[in-house]
């Protein structure tokens, strides 16, 4: 039985980093992070590049269900609406699968430290920490295993979503 593992979390809450130390832990996995199947400029969101978006994604997730070389796919996107989720989980062929649904959440002062630095840095906009801080209440009421990142370390994280799909999969069930 595969592992589907959806990680979402508003923006710069670590889901990328956390999904790197899983990818070092879990056997035979592939990782993908919704962010490169839309890394266009300009960054327009449409309906239409929203669809394209969630279309491509699914095109690549479905490719990894179907390859026998993997176990464990690990994916990751902001994803703040339950209906995204969702749809993505309408769009896979989940047939011997289990899909394990996660939410990397944070305090406010967390998640304004970490997008400062990546402000100082030059990768992020100002704008980004309130964006990504009105977020995070969308995340409480999604499906999903809530995992607090605030004090804890991308690894950290990872070894708690193992530990969370481990006893998921022995029980048979996810989400």
């Amino acid at each position: 039985m595969k592992n589907i593992i959806l990680i979402n979390g508003t923006m710069g809450v670590g889901k990328t980093s956390a999904c790197m130390e899983l990818r070092k832990i879990l056997p035979r996995n592939v990782f993908l992070d919704g962010d490169w199947c839309w890394f266009a400029s300009p960054f327009v969101v449409t309906e239409e590049t929203k669809a394209m978006a969630l279309g491509n994604i699914a095109h690549l997730l479905n490719s990894f269900i179907a390859c026998s070389a993997y176990d464990n796919i690990i994916f990751c996107w902001v994803m703040h609406l339950p209906e995204i989720l969702d749809s993505l989980c309408g769009a896979l062929r989940l047939d011997g699968c289990l899909v394990h649904r996660f939410t990397l959440t944070a305090t406010e002062e967390a998640l304004a430290g970490w997008l400062g630095r990546d402000i100082a840095d030059g990768l992020r906009e100002p704008d980004i920490i309130g964006r990504a801080a009105a977020r995070l209440p969308l995340y409480d009421a999604m499906d999903t295993v809530k995992i607090d990142v605030s004090g804890i370390t991308p690894g950290q994280a990872a070894v708690a979503i193992m530990k969370r799909i481990t006893n998921q999969s022995s029980a048979g069930r996810g989400f």
